[in-house]
């Protein structure tokens, strides 16, 4: 598939890491159930949240901090994974190609190819949760889903209001096909001292890559090709870009080799 690594890594001793991880613009790496939302109201102004004095907007913005950094925690009964939105959306979300989400907030109501049609800013934060927090949708008008909105909207941003934010979503790669028995390898030298060489884990700072705690085979980077774009301008954090294209192949196809949850069809919408 989060900046917090530098600490850990000098205490393990300079170990690189594959996915600081969720799942989940994985950006990119890009869903409701039937019903939930009319998409004609997809259609209509932005979604914003709601109209706060500066304190308390803050206060909501705080909270959805938390729930960037710790969804696991923080968000508790709409998560079964052991990610959270930092685990992808790196450096509180502001991390040029590792899904951004700076100003990202304006260019919504946005088409998303995989459901065909206008999705809002809440569906898109759903389909993560649904996905690469293998979890279930927020209440539309609950607490967990305006923090989050805040805590979006509240990320500086340099873009003029009509321009496309910079280096969104993830780096594009040539089609390459990865070979798991060299990712293996790579992963065993880059990887496995963050990530565990049973791919679990250590938490709260290096989210699991496979296995039952890990993002669904519904996520974004359940993709080869999205995690390969994800890792080559991420990876590992001591030393981002030192991996070619053919080796973020090559190791994001031993991991996709290896189990993870299944992906709940019930939520087809997000």
């Amino acid at each position: 598939m989060n900046a917090n690594a530098k600490t850990v890594h000098r205490r393990r001793g300079a170990a690189s890491s594959l996915w600081p991880a969720l799942l989940s613009l994985v950006i990119a790496v890009v869903n409701l159930p039937c019903g939930r939302r009319a998409t004609a109201a997809v259609d209509a102004e932005p979604a914003q949240s709601p109209s706060l004095p500066a304190s308390a907007r803050g206060e909501l913005a705080a909270f959805g901090k938390r729930i960037f950094d710790d969804t696991p925690n923080a968000a508790k009964p709409y998560v079964d994974s052991r990610l959270a939105c930092n685990s992808c959306h790196l450096k509180d979300g502001t991390a040029p190609y590792a899904a951004p989400l700076v100003g990202i907030a304006a260019f919504f109501p946005e088409f998303s190819q995989r459901v065909n049609r206008k999705i809002s800013l809440q569906d898109r934060i759903d389909e993560c949760f649904v996905r690469s927090e293998n979890g279930r949708p927020l209440p539309e008008d609950g607490r967990e889903m305006a923090a989050l909105i805040a805590y979006i909207e509240s990320l500086p941003s340099s873009n003029r209001e009509d321009s496309e934010p910079s280096r969104r979503g993830l780096v594009k790669l040539p089609a390459l096909t990865g070979s798991p028995q060299r990712g293996e390898a790579i992963y065993t030298a880059q990887c496995a001292a963050c990530h565990g060489s049973d791919g679990a884990g250590i938490a709260p700072t290096f989210p699991p890559l496979w296995g039952s705690a890990s993002f669904n085979d519904g996520a974004g980077m359940s993709h080869i090709e999205n995690m390969a774009a994800f890792v080559v301008k991420n990876m590992p954090p001591t030393g981002p870009g030192s991996l070619s294209p053919q080796q973020a192949f090559d190791v994001s196809s031993y991991i996709h080799a290896k189990p993870r949850p299944k992906y709940n069809p019930k939520y087809d919408n997000y």
